[in-house]
């Protein structure tokens, strides 16, 4: 319409803006390209491995294209007004020729503008249905932490005695509709996105304010509390300074509070998680690292991190009695943390069985359902006060 009525020439100035706009929406690796007409390609490069996730990306910069290409054009003192139709696919499945995604892509881009155009589609139906489920479980986990959906259970943490000697503080979403959500629910989301900082300072407040509570009830007292961080978490630039300042307004021992780490975070800056944790433990955080043995595991990074404690994983646990890689690994495991001075502790105990085996290899701290499940506030009070 542009062509017929202001000429060729401003149609060409119009396709130049658009460029520029789609560029400005995208990073130095990615692709712009004209293929003719109005229609342009966008490809996106480096996105995650997860096929719901990269498509979660790519949708996320659709949408950012959408509301720049829809503001409006000064072309030779005329303003003008397009919006665009999307098509998305996801490259990366396996080997194809260019030809066929750009297919997948245009049908796609159809299904746009049959839709009302001014939007996008995915080629795939059942992308396009889980994209939009993850986006609306994003904006309810958002709206669960400012609503104080939220909630804390404890796991009891065991020494070879069997006393309760601490727990593992372990975060439910009580969701409107679908009632008590578990961790896997909705916390590997919340990693992915920004979600995970607003939801981890409010379960350190929760813990440290919960310790505070404890320490003038006798039975209570000793109990340390343990907190997961997420790699996202750690590496933000204010969390050291983010949990000075929650141990100083909840008045909570820090020698009482117990940060456990994934390896994920070894892949990123090493130097940088080193300083954060000197800063902590100086004032007497300690440091656990979870799920050891299952990622990077970079034993030149682990002799320099100042941690206080090795986590067998559960996975290594769970056939510890009949496959003799785990009770090696285990094995392993202990004899490394006794060589680094640090303690070691099993989680997934299930049986007794189990337990003996792990006392055996010299782990002699366990976390499990043998001993208890994730107890609410109450429940695990009165288990500690029983024992």
């Amino acid at each position: 319409m542009l062509n017929d009525t202001l000429g060729h020439d401003k149609g060409d100035l119009l396709l130049e803006q658009v460029a520029a706009r789609l560029r400005s929406c995208v990073r130095e690796v990615d692709t712009v390209a004209r293929l003719g007409g109005d229609e342009f390609v966008v490809l996106l490069e480096d996105l995650s491995e997860s096929t719901l996730e990269a498509a979660s990306q790519a949708e996320a910069v659709g949408e950012k294209i959408v509301v720049v290409l829809n503001q409006p054009y000064e072309i030779a003192g005329y303003t003008h007004h397009s919006s665009p139709s999307i098509g998305i696919t996801v490259l990366g499945e396996h080997a194809e020729a260019i030809e066929e995604p750009l297919k997948r892509a245009d049908v796609a881009m159809y299904q746009a503008k049959a839709a009302g155009r001014n939007t996008l589609r995915f080629f795939d139906p059942k992308t396009q249905v889980a994209v939009a489920a993850r986006a609306e479980m994003e904006d309810a986990l958002r709206e669960a932490v400012q609503a104080q959906q939220l909630a804390v259970h404890y796991q009891a943490q065991v020494n070879a005695f069997g006393n309760t000697v601490g727990a593992e503080v372990l975060v439910r979403w009580i969701h409107p509709q679908h009632g008590m959500m578990p961790p896997a629910a909705f916390i590997p989301l919340a990693e992915e996105t920004d979600v995970v900082l607003p939801l981890g300072r409010w379960v350190l407040d929760t813990a440290c304010t919960q310790l505070q509570r404890w320490a003038s009830e006798p039975r209570m007292a000793h109990l340390t509390l343990s907190v997961n961080v997420s790699a996202r978490e750690f590496l933000d630039r204010n969390y050291a300074d983010h949990v000075l300042q929650t141990l100083g307004r909840t008045g909570a021992n820090p020698l009482l509070l117990k940060l456990e780490l994934t390896e994920s975070l070894l892949v990123a800056n090493v130097e940088d998680v080193i300083a954060k944790m000197n800063v902590l433990k100086d004032v007497g955080i300690g440091f656990s690292l979870d799920d050891f043995g299952t990622g990077y595991s970079s034993l030149s990074y682990l002799k320099r991190l100042p941690l206080d404690q090795l986590k067998i994983d559960q996975g290594f646990v769970r056939d510890i009695l009949d496959d003799p890689n785990d009770a090696a690994i285990a094995k392993m495991v202990v004899a490394l943390a006794d060589s680094m001075g640090l303690n070691v502790i099993a989680e997934g105990v299930e049986t007794q069985e189990q337990r003996d085996m792990l006392a055996q290899l010299g782990c002699l701290s366990y976390q499990g359902y043998l001993f208890s499940k994730p107890l609410a506030l109450d429940e695990f009070e009165s288990f500690v006060k029983r024992a």
